[in-house]
């Protein structure tokens, strides 16, 4: 019998408002946006408990940065409400919510010093000298340039140049800091670096953390959980693993990493589901054809059309005799430079077990 995830509807519900009772750190009670005749956000209803990393992701113009925006305050939303730790915040001014922001444009000072940009904001609000001295040092220890001090922002690298942006946020202590694409443009590795780095930061100072994000990998790698945007609305919430391993719609299926969608007429007649199913490339074993699948195992033959060699692994794509086609994942574990196991023009059957389908739900 294939596997499904517990009630997904669920899912695309707001999470647990927060530890004992108290209130959400963000909470948003059925907020629209339009921009003329365009709605930007549909009635949305989210709730991000204290302390979670929280990530939006979704693709360009699915609404998760103007969500951000609301909540940041630069944004007023046509309808609805936005509350921040239980109070109400929707007219409040930016400068008066207790959150801080982090953009993908760093926007360091480039005439002071990597101390002065981070002092910044204490000077504004007027903070005393020697605290303001004293809680620098702290902020930028947290994020591990406190020997950088007195270096002009030219002098660092883009990684750092985004420490010092967020020890500058940080340093204002703020509720819940909201970071829009921040690692966006940073080269792949570093931008890999940073995903490791930031979530040690956010555990280490404690405070929530809503990160916006269309990198899939990066919201998988940093988030407790994820809200996936289509169109203005949630498709699904829940941890990464939920949502990766149960997509609750065709949309978060195809969207969060690669995925084999068989249509639901297609996943009756394999597996008498009368649903559409999910199977990720990774869960595909692919057997020389013939071979005699197990009980609990579903095989599909069918002949290998394509390769894609992605380092890690090889994806191979597989075109059974009704058309359907399959993606199998296959962990490059033969003798580097050997021949791959498996050659395209090769039969094969594609196998999977039915604790690795996931259906999804009927819209």
């Amino acid at each position: 019998m294939t596997q499904t995830s517990t009630d997904r509807s669920e899912q695309a519900r707001p999470g647990p408002a927060g530890v004992s009772g108290a209130p959400a750190a963000v909470a948003l009670r059925g907020v629209h946006k339009r921009f003329g005749d365009f709605t930007a956000v549909a009635d949305l209803d989210l709730d991000v408990p204290a302390g979670e990393f929280f990530s939006m992701l979704g693709p360009s113009g699915s609404g998760k940065t103007t969500v951000l925006r609301m909540i940041a305050g630069f944004e007023r939303p046509t309808a609805g409400t936005i509350l921040l730790d239980g109070a109400d915040v929707t007219r409040t001014a930016p400068f008066d919510r207790d959150v801080n922001t982090v953009f993908q444009d760093y926007a360091l000072f480039p005439h002071l010093s990597i101390a002065a940009n981070v002092a910044y904001g204490l000077r504004v609000r007027k903070v005393g000298k020697a605290a303001r001295a004293e809680r620098v040092t702290r902020a930028l220890e947290k994020v591990r340039l406190a020997h950088l001090a007195e270096r002009m922002p030219h002098q660092l690298s883009g990684g750092q140049r985004q420490r010092v942006a967020l020890a500058r946020a940080l340093i204002l202590e703020p509720k819940v800091l909201l970071l829009d694409e921040p690692l966006g443009a940073l080269d792949k590795q570093l931008r890999e670096e940073m995903q490791v780095e930031l979530k040690q930061i956010q555990r280490d100072v404690g405070i929530t953390f809503v990160f916006v994000t269309h990198d899939q990998e990066e919201a998988l790698t940093l988030s407790d959980r994820v809200a996936v945007f289509d169109n203005g609305r949630i498709e699904q919430v829940g941890s990464p693993g939920d949502v990766y391993e149960f997509p609750a719609t065709e949309f978060v299926a195809g969207f969060l990493g690669v995925s084999n969608l068989i249509p639901a007429e297609q996943a009756r007649q394999l597996l008498g589901v009368d649903a559409a199913i999910s199977i990720r490339p990774e869960r595909v074993r692919l057997v020389p054809a013939g071979t005699a699948a197990a009980p609990a195992e579903t095989a599909v033959p069918g002949t290998v059309v394509e390769t894609v060699y992605t380092g890690p692994s090889t994806r191979y794509i597989v075109q059974s005799r009704s058309g359907l086609r399959l993606i199998a994942a296959v962990h490059n574990d033969h003798r580097p430079g050997s021949r791959a196991p498996i050659a395209r023009g090769e039969e094969v059957l594609a196998v999977w077990t039915s604790d690795h389908v996931a259906t999804i739900p009927s819209s």
